[in-house]
């Protein structure tokens, strides 16, 4: 496995290669690792590269950026034992040489959902997204589900701008005891991490009474939203919407997704689940 930090180093290493890309901030877990073997199985390509950069521009002024988990050697370790062939771990001056002053801006869904509590993330995720697309030229990228949204947004970006890329989303990997992995589980303390089940548990409660045949949606975000809380957390909200567009559910046999955001302590843990 090569690590490269140079755009210009790894366009020359990938000349002529078929590649599934797996863009990331860091601090990987096996979620991460997931992803990597799911490029590495893909039959569209030949070569697997990961990224690793924590992107400033999808951080707001008051989140954390400066405390986000890095950890280059241990993840490059982690990549290297996943089959991962080219590591892209560029500085910020290497992606970002200038102020970044052309910006991909979002469609409205980029402000509902996570986007009402995250004003301009989408923007820098699609922003950052695309020059990486740009770097790598992938034939396939892959995204995990646990950033529901954000696989949306970006899947249809592509279909949008024409890029030739297929967009691939995998499956949440989830902890024994239903938490969803993520890098910012590692600022829970031991009691906060037994609590931040109580998530995952909220979304299968919902997906059990939309299953029962339950269809006040707005009632049932908000019983759900008032019983996180009740326990201390501080939620943003519980959204109840069709897969295909995140938009509100307007039919019976609509199929959907639960998604949901709260704070414990001081993190901010998201998750979703289909129905």
């Amino acid at each position: 496995m090569q690590v490269i930090t140079s755009i210009s180093a790894l366009r020359a290493a990938l000349a002529g290669r078929r590649v599934a890309f797996v863009p990331t901030m860091g601090s990987l877990h096996a979620g991460h690792i997931s992803l990597m073997e799911a490029a590495r199985r893909h039959p569209a390509a030949d070569t697997v590269v990961a990224s690793i950069f924590v992107n400033r521009l999808q951080f707001g002024p008051n989140e954390d950026f400066d405390r986000y988990p890095r950890s280059l050697e241990a993840d490059c370790a982690k990549l290297a034992a996943a089959g991962v062939d080219f590591v892209f771990a560029p500085d910020e001056a290497e992606l970002y040489p200038e102020p970044q002053a052309y910006k991909v801006e979002p469609p409205a869904m980029g402000n509902e959902i996570e986007g009402e509590f995250r004003p301009g993330f989408f923007r820098g995720v699609c922003t950052v997204v695309l020059k990486l697309f740009n770097i790598v030229q992938p034939k396939v990228a892959l995204f995990g589900k646990k950033d529901y949204q954000q696989l949306a947004i970006v899947h249809g970006m592509v279909r949008q701008l024409a890029l030739p890329i297929e967009i691939v989303g995998v499956d949440t990997l989830r902890a024994d005891d239903g938490l969803a992995l993520s890098s910012r589980n590692l600022y829970l303390s031991p009691a906060e991490r037994i609590e931040a089940t109580q998530l995952h548990q909220s979304l299968c409660a919902l997906r059990d009474a939309i299953g029962a045949g339950q269809r006040n949606f707005a009632e049932l975000e908000r019983s759900a939203a008032a019983a996180l809380d009740a326990r201390g957390w501080k939620t943003d909200y519980f959204a109840i919407r069709r897969r295909v567009d995140l938009q509100v559910p307007q039919g019976a046999d609509d199929a959907l997704v639960i998604l949901a955001a709260s704070r414990l302590g001081t993190t901010r843990l998201i998750d979703n689940l289909e129905v």
